[in-house]
């Protein structure tokens, strides 16, 4: 071998050792970067003791899908979740302190203790003021749920405006990637960006993906609808300014076709847009649906009587008043107009004795004929009836016959059933996606101890070369000065 040629060997060591330790110590650099891949420096011979350096991201595609699907799916549960913890205070308060069913409770303690003694007219007053106990958390239940679908809504137009910015984002990394692709540059860097931002976009929608010709990626949504594909896909979303009972929310669109929202505690939504939807109109609708059907029995319950009379509404009244609802059939919006009687309302100029004779709706409904101030049938009736079974429409999702104090202790049994499963799988697929994410990191990501032995290496290496080309230095100096 040459001088010359075992120069030119020492030089090309030295290049690719020098590439090789400029690829650890950006490892070593960014080895805290959750979205940094790690790479590799692999020295190929070109020819006889020349060498290149080609550089590698290290990648797992079956390991980074599982970590986008377990994105989506915790971040649709926590959606789910949090929401719900949210609604639960809202309607109910801590403890259900201020919930319909705690205050139906109040009022039937209050109504026996007026039975006893009916000639007591501040007990009288006591029971109006715990109807209006039940009146108000009817009413401000139902405006707190309305509230939450609205806020729900903007969430959601927020989450839209954020994909379609992701998206975008992603349409300028994928064209990156392809230019880079086509050009033979170090495309590392590009793909490190794409792969971030298709993490991001888990978190709003469940996605599958394919790569075709020079690294160009199309992403599908889980029910197949094309996310994008060159260019982004258009999501579309038109948010209301307001809601009231039994109103239907506005659909999402991707590309056209609308997204599905969750079902279920253990929810199928997969990705944020979906647990918000689900939130949005199934667990608030539901939710409202049996407020109002509590707000009917209450309605029904106390309602006054008569022969060849319809019945008539009594301590509690609503907009449809003085007509009873119809059993067994739900009426939007009834807890919101739930209201009491002001003929029994001492605030508002009546008188509460009509509670205990009968009579807010005329002469023909009075049960006390005689006048007697002892005179406590009704006043038993009314407690027999908050206890006695009726039919509720089985849309709202609890039982369709049981009394209206139990409806309404069932409905926060409902809710806190729901809400248990979801808890119990929020923490299941938070664990997944942290696991699989560990996983990803394991099989891609920075060893920072290995990166430092590799370094050791290298530096050897790297002085093994310098003292090649020391020694080279020192064989032709020789051989000029022989020649001199």
């Amino acid at each position: 071998m040459s001088l010359s040629s075992a120069l030119s060997i020492a030089q090309s060591a030295l290049m690719a050792t020098s590439r090789q330790t400029s690829v650890v110590t950006r490892n070593v650099s960014d080895a805290s970067n959750a979205d940094y891949t790690r790479r590799i420096a692999l020295v190929t011979s070109t020819s006889p003791g020349a060498r290149s350096v080609d550089i590698q991201r290290v990648t797992n595609d079956l390991l980074f899908r599982q970590n986008l699907s377990a994105l989506s799916a915790y971040s649709g549960q926590s959606a789910l979740y949090s929401g719900m913890d949210q609604l639960d205070v809202s309607v109910n308060g801590v403890d259900n302190a201020s919930s319909p069913s705690t205050a139906i409770g109040n009022l039937q303690q209050a109504l026996q203790l007026y039975a006893t003694s009916p000639s007591n007219q501040n007990l009288g007053s006591s029971v109006i003021d715990a109807a209006k106990q039940v009146v108000r958390s009817l009413n401000e239940g139902s405006k707190a749920i309305q509230a939450f679908r609205t806020q729900a809504d903007g969430q959601i137009d927020t989450a839209v405006k954020d994909l379609n910015s992701l998206l975008s984002q992603f349409q300028d990394a994928n064209q990156a990637v392809m230019s880079g692709t086509r050009s033979g540059t170090d495309v590392s860097d590009a793909l490190d960006q794409r792969d971030a931002l298709l993490k991001k976009i888990a978190n709003y929608v469940p996605k599958y993906t394919f790569t075709r010709g020079d690294n160009d990626m199309v992403i599908t949504t889980g029910d197949g609808t094309t996310l994008f594909e060159t260019i982004p896909r258009t999501v579309s979303f038109a948010p209301s300014s307001g809601y009231a009972a039994g109103a239907a929310g506005n659909a999402v669109y991707i590309d056209n076709v609308p997204v599905s929202a969750g079902t279920g505690g253990n929810t199928t939504a997969s990705g944020t847009i979906a647990g918000l939807l689900q939130l949005r109109d199934d667990v608030a609708s539901t939710m409202q649906s049996q407020l109002d059907e509590t707000a009917r029995g209450l309605i029904t319950a106390f309602a006054e009587t008569a022969p060849s009379m319809p019945n008539a509404t009594g301590l509690f009244t609503w907009s449809g008043a003085p007509a009873v609802p119809a059993a067994g059939t739900l009426v939007n919006g009834l807890a919101a107009s739930i209201s009491i009687n002001a003929a029994m309302d001492p605030s508002a100029g009546g008188n509460p004795t009509l509670l205990r004779d009968g009579g807010a709706n005329g002469a023909a409904y009075v049960a006390n004929t005689s006048g007697g101030a002892s005179y406590s049938s009704l006043l038993v009736a009314y407690g027999d009836r908050l206890d006695k079974p009726m039919t509720f429409d089985p849309a709202a999702g609890i039982s369709a016959t049981s009394s209206v104090a139990d409806y309404a202790a069932n409905s926060i049994g409902w809710l806190q059933s729901v809400r248990q499963q979801a808890s119990t799988a929020s923490d299941a697929k938070e664990a997944l996606a942290q696991r699989s994410a560990s996983a990803l990191s394991n099989a891609t990501g920075v060893n920072v101890d290995q990166e430092m032995s590799l370094m050791l290496d290298l530096e050897h290496t790297y002085q093994a070369s310098a003292r090649m080309m020391k020694t080279i230095d020192d064989m032709m100096s020789a051989l000029l000065n022989a020649v001199g």
